[in-house]
């Protein structure tokens, strides 16, 4: 059958003409159905390949790309922290040295009264008068323990101004909180010649981080090993 017939053939009598081939004899079809039957076996080869291989290959690629720019991604953070490591100790050693400067500012237990004193000291050469100072419970917080101190004193307000100066220039970190200030009355609810009350609550702090037991049950540790030592060279 040549090219020009199939030309002329309508759909049926194709039909007819594939249903009649031999596939026993498949040298003996005509040469467009050769050509045909290649291409379709030529797309069917192509498909297979791609369904049975390709595919799966390019997942593999796609997974490979994505593993290879979280592995840059990982090697740039790397590179800029070995760049940087020399600063970042540095940095590390200031922050020590800081901290360390902050936490020997902070009392110990035995420094407490000698606080109160330099308190109470500053009011004193500001003008004031102490009413009451008085240590509060401690209240323990993560890694200090706040020590509050209630303080009421009488003066004005220069004085007030020279107390609260005074008290952040000492050498121990204290910080003021909830303050009030009210007139002095006399009798007959006046003003005693201008002078005022404040009320304020001061803090301090200790560091409870530490390896010596500075506390109440350190305090205790120390009694009861002292008592065991007494004991112990007595028998």
């Amino acid at each position: 059958m040549k090219a020009s017939d199939l030309k002329n053939l309508d759909v049926r009598d194709l039909i007819d003409e594939l249903n009649s081939l031999d596939f026993e004899n498949v040298g003996g079809w005509p040469t467009p159905v050769k050509i045909g039957a290649a291409i379709l076996v030529f797309a069917g080869v192509l498909a297979l390949g791609y369904f049975l291989s390709i595919k799966d290959l390019n997942a593999r690629h796609d997974r490979l790309q994505r593993e290879e720019q979280t592995q840059l991604s990982s090697f740039e953070n790397k590179a800029f922290k070995a760049h940087n490591l020399e600063q970042y100790r540095q940095q590390l050693a200031e922050m020590e040295e800081n901290f360390e400067t902050l936490k020997s500012q902070l009392p110990k237990d035995t420094e407490v009264p000698g606080l109160l004193e330099d308190i109470t000291h500053t009011g004193l050469s500001s003008g004031l008068e102490f009413e009451t100072i008085a240590l509060k419970d401690e209240i323990e917080k993560e890694f200090y323990a706040e020590l509050p101190i209630d303080i009421r004193v009488t003066g004005d307000y220069h004085a007030f101004g020279a107390f609260v100066s005074g008290v952040a220039a000492l050498p121990r970190i204290v910080t003021l909180h909830d303050f009030s200030i009210a007139p002095v009355k006399q009798g007959k609810g006046e003003a005693a010649g201008g002078l005022l009350n404040l009320v304020i609550t001061a803090k301090t702090y200790r560091y409870a981080g530490g390896d010596e037991d500075t506390g109440p049950a350190g305090k205790g540790k120390k009694g009861k090993n002292a008592k065991s030592k007494k004991k112990g060279g007595r028998s």
